[in-house]
């Protein structure tokens, strides 16, 4: 079994905030990211496919596939949006990179399969930055 990986990047405004709770409780867990104002990152997003080479092109999945999927169905989504207000599959949802990671898997995971259906090229995990600092990792319902 072998892993490739792409890394993609979106900038993204949003505030984490709790409509349930009070200003200050808002404040005292989410701090500076629930600014009324928003705040903004620079998202870089990695998905790793996993699969065996296919025999006639020794890849497990065509990189320039996988970046247009990755970009035509997230990217495009996110890049200089607003999270809250702008991003059809993250309304209603509190947009802290959790959640945001695990709506990127539901729009992916179905798809990557389609990219190299004869060597059994899956999602394995998806990474999202949010800070160089940051990130939350994912690998799906298991």
């Amino acid at each position: 079994m072998l892993y490739v990986s792409r890394r993609e990047h979106f900038n993204a405004a949003h505030k984490l905030y709790n409509p349930k709770w009070s200003k200050e409780e808002n404040e005292a867990v989410f701090g500076p990211c629930a600014n009324e104002n928003w705040h903004g990152h620079n998202f870089e997003l990695i998905v790793t496919v996993k699969g065996y080479p296919n025999p006639d092109t020794g890849f497990v999945v065509d990189l320039k596939k996988l970046s247009r999927l990755i970009r035509e169905e997230v990217i495009e989504k996110l890049d200089h949006k607003n999270l809250n207000l702008d991003v059809d599959f993250l309304r209603d949802k509190l947009p802290s990179c959790e959640n945001i990671i695990k709506e990127i898997w539901h729009i992916l995971e179905p798809k990557i399969p389609t990219l190299a259906p004869n060597n059994y090229a899956r999602l394995h995990a998806l990474r999202l930055y949010e800070t160089p600092n940051n990130y939350v990792e994912y690998f799906g319902e298991k």
